[in-house]
C-alpha cells in the first residue's frame, strides 16, 4: 500500500478591509478658543464660621452623667416591674379559667 498523497493546501486568503476616509475640514464653523486665553474670576473668601464660647464641661458634667443613668435604671426597673406584675396575673387567670374548665378570657371582647 502506498501512503495516500496529500492534496496540496491552499494558502488562506487575507481580506483587507476597506480604507478608512480621510477627514476633511468644514468651512464655516467657529475656531476653538486659543488655549492661551486665560479667564480670571474672583472667588470670595469663605466666610468665617460663627464662633461659639467653649462649653466648662470640667464642672459637675460628671455628676449629672450619673444621676441621668440612675434615673434610666430606676425607669427600667419599673418597667420590668410592670411587666411581671401583669404576666403574673394574666397567667394567674389563665390557670383558673383551665382549672375550672371555662372559657379563657380575652383581652378587648
Amino acid at each position: 500500500m502506498e501512503p495516500a498523497a496529500e492534496a496540496p493546501r491552499e494558502a488562506p486568503r487575507v481580506v483587507m478591509p476597506p480604507p478608512l476616509p480621510v477627514p476633511t475640514v468644514l468651512e464655516g464653523l467657529p475656531s476653538a478658543p486659543s488655549p492661551l486665553a486665560v479667564t480670571v474670576v474672583e472667588v470670595p473668601p469663605p466666610e468665617q464660621p460663627p464662633h461659639f464660647p467653649k462649653l466648662d464641661i470640667r464642672g459637675d458634667f460628671g455628676s449629672e452623667v450619673r444621676e441621668r443613668v440612675a434615673n434610666f435604671r430606676a425607669q427600667q426597673q419599673r418597667f420590668l416591674k410592670e411587666r411581671e406584675e401583669y404576666c403574673t396575673t394574666t397567667m394567674a387567670k389563665v390557670r383558673a379559667a383551665i382549672r375550672d374548665n371555662s372559657e379563657l378570657p380575652r383581652s378587648g371582647k
